[in-house]
């Protein structure tokens, strides 16, 4: 791969398939942890460095674990390094360790991180994996902390913990609550859609008969032809 693929890698993270703002994964963390600029910034990174160790780990291991177990064998993997990483917020970070709360834990599920290990790191090499993750966790990261800073100033007026006064009088409390979650969360996704579209938009998979589990019983060509008048159809 040239250096231009390598960047490729970790910008289609950023920006092309973002985790949180093109393939809509990780919500439950997303609206979470995104109430105050800190705890986005501290679940991003923790979620990042799981990311990063467990793709190249799982990489690493690809050709030795077996396929009938691939599944069982990654949450161990992840779960590992969320446990290291809960360890040492404990013992040196506790006040953000109690900030994050059961949502640390819950990055074992994260379906970012199972989903890259399977989708990418199952199949590529440990450095393409690791510039995955990388990529993969800035995106996560930058989309935590545009939320949590749209929230967190509007609806608290205060960024980080530190008061905004100017603000104080127009702010706009609901942002910090579930629904004010959603209809951020909602607003983002809608810009980046725009901004992708504008720039080309992102490339979307045309319906086959590839990856579908009944493709070797079935006729394929029923199958694809009925594919494409369904995709006519919505059109």
């Amino acid at each position: 791969m040239t250096k231009e693929n390598k960047l490729m890698i970790i910008l289609r993270g950023i920006i092309m398939e973002n985790p949180v703002l093109i393939l809509v994964l990780g919500t439950c963390p997303t609206l979470a942890t995104t109430t105050s600029v800190i705890s986005a910034f501290s679940m991003g990174i923790a979620a990042t460095i799981v990311l990063i160790c467990s793709n190249v780990v799982i990489s690493a291991l690809r050709k030795i674990i077996p396929d009938s177990v691939r599944i069982p064998c990654y949450i161990v993997i992840i779960a590992a390094f969320v446990t290291a990483v809960q360890m040492l917020l404990q013992a040196f970070l506790p006040d953000i360790y109690k900030m994050l709360g059961v949502y640390l834990a819950l990055i074992v599920v994260n379906c970012i991180i199972l989903g890259r290990a399977e989708m990418y790191a199952n199949k590529n090499t440990v450095l393409d994996s690791a510039l995955d993750g990388v990529g993969m966790g800035l995106g996560f990261l930058l989309a935590l902390i545009i939320m949590a800073t749209l929230r967190e100033v509007i609806g608290n007026a205060t960024f980080a913990g530190i008061e905004i006064p100017f603000l104080a009088d127009y702010k706009i409390p609901v942002l910090t609550q579930a629904p004010g979650g959603f209809l951020v969360y909602g607003i983002v996704i809608a810009v980046m859609n725009k901004l992708t579209e504008k720039k080309g938009g992102v490339k979307r998979k045309s319906f086959s008969c590839e990856g579908c589990p009944s493709s070797a019983t079935c006729n394929k060509s029923t199958c694809s032809n009925t594919s494409n008048k369904e995709v006519e159809e919505n059109a």
